[in-house]
Order: C-alpha cells, then sequence, then structure tokens
C-alpha cells in the first residue's frame, strides 16, 4: 500500500482523495485539520523520514509567490526579504525531502528563478471547476497530471485579496480542488 503525506493541508481534500483511492494517506500541518482522518499536527520536517512513498507538499505561499513582490519595497518593516528566504528554504527542504516521488505546488512566484521553473502549471478548470487560477507544479519522479474533466470558458476569478475567509479565519485560496485532489489520487496513487 502506497503510504503518502499531504504536507501543510488542514483541509484533508487531497488526503481523503488519497486514502478514497485505497492508500495510507496522512495530511499534516500546524493547524488542526478540518475534517477528521489521519493528521499529524505539527511541523512536518518532524515526520519527513518515515518511510513514505510520495509527498504531495503545499508550503504557504505568503512569501513565494508573485502577490508578494510589490511588499518588498514598500514595507521593509515586514522584513518581507528575510521572511522570503526562510520560506524558499522550506520550499527546497521539501522538494529534497528523502521521498522517491514528489508534488510541491505554489503560485507563480520566486520559485521559478530562485530555484527553477515549475514541471507544469495547471488549472482548476482543467478538473470540473469553473475557476481559472494558476497553480506551479514542481515534480521529481512523477508524470505530468493529465486533466480530467476540462470546462469551458468563462471562468471565475477568485478574489484573493478581499478579507473573505472561512468561519475560523483561515484564507479560502490556500485549499486545493477537490477535482485536483481527486485526479492526483488516481493518476499518482
Amino acid at each position: 500500500m502506497l503510504k503518502v503525506l499531504i504536507a501543510c493541508e488542514f483541509s484533508g481534500i487531497v488526503r481523503d482523495a488519497f486514502i478514497k483511492c485505497g492508500c495510507d494517506a496522512m495530511s499534516c500541518d500546524i493547524l488542526p485539520t478540518d475534517v477528521i482522518g489521519p493528521h499529524y499536527q505539527g511541523d512536518v520536517r518532524d515526520i519527513l523520514n518515515d518511510g513514505w512513498d510520495l509527498m504531495i507538499a503545499h508550503p504557504p505561499c505568503t512569501y513565494l509567490c508573485n502577490g508578494g513582490n510589490n511588499w518588498l519595497n514598500r514595507r521593509p518593516d515586514l522584513n518581507w526579504r528575510e521572511n522570503r528566504e526562510v520560506a524558499f528554504g522550506f520550499f527546497m527542504e521539501l522538494i529534497n525531502a528523502p521521498i522517491e516521488k514528489i508534488c510541491v505546488e505554489n503560485p507563480i512566484g520566486c520559485i521559478s528563478t530562485k530555484y527553477r521553473k515549475p514541471d507544469q502549471i495547471i488549472h482548476p478548470w482543467m478538473f470540473g471547476h469553473d475557476v481559472r487560477k494558476d497553480t506551479c507544479l514542481w515534480l521529481k519522479n512523477l508524470p505530468k497530471l493529465e486533466p480530467t474533466d476540462i470546462v469551458d470558458p468563462p471562468y471565475r476569478k477568485i478574489d484573493y485579496w478581499s478579507t473573505k475567509r472561512n468561519p475560523d479565519g483561515r484564507s479560502l485560496k490556500s485549499v486545493t480542488y477537490s477535482g485536483i485532489a481527486d485526479a492526483m489520487a488516481l493518476q499518482w496513487g
């Protein structure tokens, strides 16, 4: 049975898609899981060496995505450059983890210039959702994700700059669309 780690996930969406496909999957985040299931609440680095076959990682994008670039010079008090280096270091720890198969996802941002361009850029509309959202995938020993349910335009563009939040304050933009999670589980699990 494939042992799968879903790093930096509190929603349980990707974890549960892999479980549904018969994998031994566990999510991990510093936040508690939204949905009851196998979940390690803590630092993912504590469990990276626990014999995983596959890891899907969703590191925080606050300091890595292009949306954060406008803060680099406008708000030096936020230590944006230093925080970006820490965030990039965490990304590199994940991509270089001792796990045979790895997918690290993040929006378009500085990773393309600090590390390398992504292996693939996907959108929710490729997997049954009427939404456009650039999602980069950096892959290690995994094939590109094949679209499963292409939705014709027009596509909604989610306003990620709004203050709209889940009731517990977690950002809506950090949750993986179920169609993408199902495709990962079916194609990689």
